[in-house]
């Protein structure tokens, strides 16, 4: 059954920069516009910004340097030198790159709110209004109020791309066959014996599995990761057929999600070293998703552009993370070619492959960018860019030139890339030129 419903909402905001998320990308997004004159208003779905880290309990920032050169310059940063300095004793030792989820939410709220960006929790955007490629509003349904804002430009950091697909922007998602990568439901565990622990071995998993611990058998296991003396985050348990753009794909995963998490525990206490006492003491508010939109840009980022190391003229930022592709299959043959293109797809240190500007740029659209894991890129190089630090990157270039659109005519495709290249390595870019 279908009903037409129809009602009058104000426009509560109107702003030169709209970001929708409060993710890694998000923040840099906003924060980098707003430290480039534009005046800025940020949409968060949760409580707190960070994203994957906070609320899916994401337990570490896959690397920020290739080796030698730090890539996410000016926000990754400043985020890594507030961890170090303000996280509690006991992590110290493990950080920046073990996340004190705590000290990362304060990180955040601190760094927006002195760079002036105007901001909601629990607000949403709900629907888009725009019309032959330009975004006019965005419908905003937030805790008690649904409202409409209206900027110049728009940035989407949602992850899944949601702005974007709601505007009629194209998209891919998942592979030939729509298939996306698994999920997984983190968790923060205490009383590990971390002196007594040694990597968890396929030996031990092979005695689970024959001993039925496991309603899922899977071989491929990310593991715990230090956050301080007696407590850990678990990267342990893929979901399999996860849609993280469907609310009903979201739930069944969460319930499926803490009913393996239990399974983990038997595992962890009974057949690993240093983990006999270890307990779960809480799981992930929202289930970490790796993959699901990609929205088409101007240019699409390949593989052959990691293979090549590739350097681009209208260049924003470098990374280097491997090509990293959970299997949406639980099958040997599924964790095998993930273990053969991880092994192999990385770099040497120093290497590092570039990002295009027109990978941020939204085909058909003026006045639309993306940042962060929803960027144009073919499936591979969606699986290196989408961590933490690849989204500060993206973010920090979107931010700095939705800002300078709004300076010039408001066209995201008209912006100045010598500009913008200027500005992004005085904030610690590291960005290469074609000779």
């Amino acid at each position: 059954m279908l009903i037409q419903y129809s009602k009058e909402i104000c426009v509560k905001y109107d702003v030169d920069v709209f970001v929708a998320g409060g993710g890694p990308a998000g923040v840099a997004a906003a924060v980098s516009a707003a430290q480039n004159g534009a005046s800025v208003f940020l949409v968060e779905a949760f409580g707190a910004f960070g994203g994957a880290a906070v609320h899916s309990l994401v337990p570490a920032f896959m690397q920020f340097t290739d080796g030698v050169n730090f890539l996410a310059g000016n926000i990754g940063k400043r985020v890594c030198d507030y961890i170090q300095a303000n996280c509690p004793d006991t992590y110290k030792p493990y950080c920046p790159n073990s996340i004190p989820v705590e000290t990362l939410k304060l990180c955040y709220d601190e760094m927006i709110t002195e760079a002036g960006v105007k901001f909601a929790f629990f607000t949403q955007v709900s629907d888009v209004i725009a019309e032959n490629g330009h975004i006019q509003y965005v419908i905003c349904t937030a805790k008690g109020e649904t409202f409409a804002i209206k900027a110049k430009t728009f940035i989407d950091c949602t992850g899944d791309g949601d702005v974007a697909a709601m505007a009629g922007a194209a998209f891919q998602k998942g592979d030939e066959n729509g298939d996306m990568m698994a999920a997984t439901l983190c968790a923060l565990w205490n009383d590990i014996d971390w002196e007594n622990v040694v990597k968890p071995d396929t030996r031990r998993l092979n005695d689970a599995f024959a001993d039925k611990v496991f309603t899922n058998e899977d071989r491929h296991l990310p593991g715990m990761w230090i956050l301080s003396n007696t407590l850990g985050g678990s990267n342990a348990g893929h979901i399999y057929d996860i849609d993280g753009t469907k609310y009903d794909s979201l739930t069944r995963g969460m319930i499926e999600g803490r009913k393996q998490l239990l399974e983990y525990r038997n595992y962890y206490q009974n057949y690993l070293t240093g983990y006999e006492k270890s307990e779960p003491i809480i799981s992930a508010a929202m289930i970490g998703v790796r993959e699901t939109r990609r929205i088409e840009g101007d240019y699409v980022l390949n593989l052959e552009d990691f293979l090549s190391r590739a350097v681009f003229d209208d260049e924003i930022g470098r990374y280097a993370y491997p090509i990293d592709i959970h299997s949406s299959q639980n099958t040997a043959a599924g964790y095998q070619d993930f273990k053969t293109k991880y092994d192999n797809l990385r770099y040497k240190s120093g290497e590092s492959y570039g990002v295009p500007y027109r990978s941020l740029l939204v085909k058909d659209f003026d006045n639309l960018l993306t940042a962060g894991r929803c960027i144009s890129t073919d499936r591979s190089m969606q699986s290196s860019v989408r961590v933490m630090p690849g989204c500060f990157i993206t973010g920090q270039a979107a931010g700095t030139a939705a800002a300078l659109a709004v300076k010039g005519n408001g066209n995201t495709r008209d912006v100045d890339i010598n500009t913008l290249q200027t500005i992004l390595i005085e904030n610690g870019a590291v960005i290469s030129r074609k000779a």
